[in-house]
């Protein structure tokens, strides 16, 4: 089928021969429905005119339009299918024809002779000169530092630094091409949107049902009536019943402008009023609640979900006694801990003593001090919020639970005070009590800020996107690599575009809700600097890198857990192995030997701009993997698919089931501690009203309900989702063992189903089993549609 109108001509040859002839046809409407239209044309092509390898497009109309695919019939060994799935620009924007190749794969090599041009050019088309800014129609693809998070025109405190250079390492980003800011020649202008390639962006579906205008419409509509609602942004909530009312009585809106239509789009949120003068904002309760209404209040659910909650992907092994910091003394005070041998040992009440806790493997630890010291005495400047470093250790239960044991929170030294740290243990005196609840949700604001800076956006849509630009850079569309990585880049840079315009932008959601303020992107880059590897990125190597596995060959998966009840890594492992197999069998039909890994020029100028130019700020490192046999690229490609699908499923299809309710996962501390500075009056208050104080230390009612609008449209799949291994590319059905391998991936992925399914039945599982408990269906792979908890797309579509 021919979406498209224009001049079709087709590019014909020999498998040994030069280039043909162009053969030229005008092709004419057929057929045409509410969502799709027909095109067919005649062409007289000769016996000998060899075999089909291109398709040149022409679309004379106005407007792009969107080319779905196209069948040349006629031929003695039946059709030949052309999948395009791509808009084509209009003539009048630019006369360039598009070229299209049929689904067979070539390596460079062994492309024949009349196609090699139209590969080589239409690589020079996408990479663009780097010149200009970038209009909606064009496919390029370049390069960029993140110069465009600020505002400084409008206001010169929304001025931020550039993120990617000698300052602050990062990533990057597509280049857009646009003007400078006036007031910082460093920034670029900020626009109404951000451009992408063309065929990057949402499908038609996506658009009109969920992503693209649910999201915009939570920014651009809800956000702005929240604020107008609830006037006082500093309010926080009076007592916890009114917190109880989001989900049972919901907020009143002001009235919003086409309200069939917000709530059409957005019926998990906004409710009909009779009256029809205002919208109502109930949020959904999420699961988690609804199966036990405390659950937040548990130190046992505080400690299980560092395994299966949203973030299971900080949690460290302690390797080392008495922990210490690394951070200069001289600038932050004394190295040493608090916490001491004394009291992990009373803790743990005779288990064992620290030393043989260290040996066995028992303490684990979500250490959080050394990452965040640096930035308390400035995120302590900012209006209504407060930080410390914060370290938190855990005790592994005989039944593979995790115990809390202690929480030490760090204020360095600061304005000729001196430094202070406290260790706040669970406790059954009523004093300690409330201390160490309120120390709980200073961690839990550290953890949300960590996870969703650093373990969401850094390690999945960050990172992931110099990869699509460099694999639209250098590899053709007829490359085998090109198809097998292309389902797993499905609208990020999309996403990513809209994050930057309203998510990780300066005073947008994260800066205005999440700690560490208007640093929050700035320690995403400290992460990146510290703590980013490439081959730290594939599941094994994140486990044994945080102690939580050692290499075993005798074990499942080549790994002996340190915790045998992980629900991430027991799940995330099952997927780890199927994708690599189905990857293994992919890359070994094209790549036998190393010297055809080491011959294919487009794969080693592929991986040489990913590690030189999308990471140029970590090109001299020593972990990049090498790129010169079939093993190499396997575990290469396998890496990111695993961080596109499992990785990034895992920390954002579970953003509304825990966070939600937010006094399980505060996304900021708004006050300090009430013992950090002595002051009788805050003593006074804490000691009569420490649910208030509480309270306070919680985020405000505004943004609360801003975080957890988002949040609702987060976790939520679209209706045109692709999940892993459900669909297979028109590409991979060409090849007989290419199909039966991916249907062989496709049967063990239902197998993973079940045994996920079987695991949260099985009460021995205590991490993801019990009473009140949510079950583990994070890395389940398929999914319905909505806010669900379960199901791994192939790529970071949201």
């Amino acid at each position: 089928m021919v979406s498209n109108k224009g001049e079709t001509t087709i590019d014909i040859e020999f498998e040994t021969g030069l280039e043909k002839k162009t053969i030229q046809a005008y092709a004419h409407r057929v057929k045409h429905d509410k969502t799709e239209a027909k095109y067919e044309a005649e062409f007289t092509v000769p016996e000998d005119f060899g075999e089909v390898g291109a398709v040149l497009v022409e679309n004379e109309h106005h407007k792009e339009m969107f080319l779905q695919n196209i069948v040349l019939d006629g031929f003695c060994n039946g059709p030949v299918d052309v999948n395009c799935e791509s808009w084509v620009h209009s003539k009048y924007d630019n006369p360039q024809k598009r070229v299209f190749f049929t689904n067979k794969s070539y390596l460079p090599s062994n492309t024949p002779s009349g196609l090699r041009r139209l590969r080589e050019e239409e690589l020079v088309i996408l990479r663009g000169n780097g010149q200009g800014e970038r209009k909606t129609f064009e496919r390029i693809y370049d390069y960029d530092v993140y110069n465009d998070l600020g505002d400084p025109d409008s206001n010169p405190s929304k001025k931020r630094p550039v993120l990617g250079g000698k300052e602050f390492k990062y990533p990057r980003r597509c280049r857009t091409g646009r003007q400078r800011c006036k007031t910082d020649p460093n920034s670029e202008v900020r626009s109404s949107s951000v451009y992408v390639p063309r065929d990057e962006c949402f499908s038609e579906v996506k658009q009109l049902t969920f992503s693209a205008k649910t999201v915009y419409s939570v920014l651009h509509a809800v956000v702005p009536s929240l604020e107008t609602a609830l006037v006082d942004a500093d309010l926080g909530f009076p007592y916890f019943t009114a917190i109880d009312q989001l989900f049972n009585e919901g907020i009143n809106l002001p009235a919003l402008q086409k309200q069939g239509f917000w709530r059409d789009l957005l019926p998990r949120l906004l409710k009909a009023i009779s009256d029809g003068r205002e919208s109502l904002l109930r949020f959904e309760t999420p699961e988690t609640m609804d199966r036990d209404k405390f659950f937040w209040f548990r130190d046992e659910e505080f400690a299980r979900q560092t395994l299966a909650g949203l973030n299971p992907c900080s949690l460290q092994l302690v390797t080392e006694w008495p922990l210490k910091s690394k951070l200069d003394p001289k600038i932050y005070g004394p190295a040493e801990s608090a916490i001491t041998t004394e009291m992990i040992e009373q803790a743990i009440k005779g288990f064992m003593s620290v030393e043989e806790a260290i040996k066995q493997k028992k303490l684990f630890i979500l250490d959080y001090h050394d990452f965040l010291l640096p930035y308390v005495k400035k995120v302590r400047e900012l209006k209504g919020t407060t930080l410390y470093g914060s370290r938190t250790l855990f005790f592994l239960n005989p039944d593979d639970t995790l115990r809390a044991l202690a929480i030490e929170l760090t204020r360095p030294l600061i304005n000729g005070q001196p430094q202070w740290k406290e260790v706040f243990t669970p406790a059954w005196h009523s004093t300690s009590v409330w201390l160490w609840r309120l120390a709980k949700a200073h961690v839990l604001a550290h953890d949300a800020g960590y996870h969703q800076l650093v373990s969401h956006w850094l390690r999945t849509h960050c990172c992931t996107e110099p990869y699509i630009i460099a694999t639209n850079r250098q590899l053709s569309r007829m490359h085998p690599i090109y198809r097998l990585l292309h389902p797993h880049f499905r609208y990020t840079m999309e996403i990513n575009a809209l994050a930057r315009e309203a998510l990780i932008n300066s005073e947008g959601i994260i800066e205005t809700s999440f700690t560490p303020g208007k640093y929050s992107l700035e320690v995403s880059a400290v992460a990146y600097d510290l703590q980013w590897r490439f081959d730290h990125q594939a599941l094994p190597a994140d486990l044994i890198s945080r102690g939580l596995a050692v290499e075993d060959p005798s074990a499942p998966h080549g790994l002996r857990l340190t915790i045998q009840d992980y629900p991430f890594a027991n799940d995330g492992l099952l997927l780890w192995d199927a994708l690599k197999q189905w990857f293994t069998d992919y890359v070994n039909h094209y790549y036998p030997d190393a010297s055809c890994v080491e011959s294919d020029k487009e794969l080693q100028a592929w991986w040489t701009e990913i590690r030189t130019v999308g990471h140029a700020d970590k090109k001299d490192e020593p972990w990049w993997p090498v790129l010169k046999t079939p093993e190499d690229l396997i575990h290469i490609v396998t890496t990111m698919a695993w961080v596109a699908s499992g990785h990034h499923a895992a920390v954002n299809f579970g953003q509304y089931a825990y966070g939600g309710y937010f006094p399980n996962r505060p996304t900021i501390a708004r006050i300090k501690m009430p013992v950090e500075d002595g002051n009788e009056e805050e003593w006074k208050f804490f000691s009569t009203k420490p649910e208030v104080l509480l309270l306070q230390t919680f985020p405000s009612q505004i943004q609360a309900t801003r975080v957890m609008a988002i949040l609702d449209v987060l976790s939520n799949h679209s209706p045109d989702e692709e999940y892993l291994g459900d669909k297979t590319e028109p590409a991979w059905n060409e090849i007989p063992a290419i199909k039966g391998a991916f249907e062989r991936f496709n049967g063990r992925l239902k197998e993973i189903e079940g045994t996920i399914d079987a695991r949260n039945g099985d009460k021995c599982f205590k991490n993801r089993t019990g009473v009140g408990i949510l079950p583990y269906e994070l890395l389940k792979p398929f999914s319905e549609s909505g806010v669900t908890g379960k199901g791994v797309p192939y790529s970071i579509s949201i």
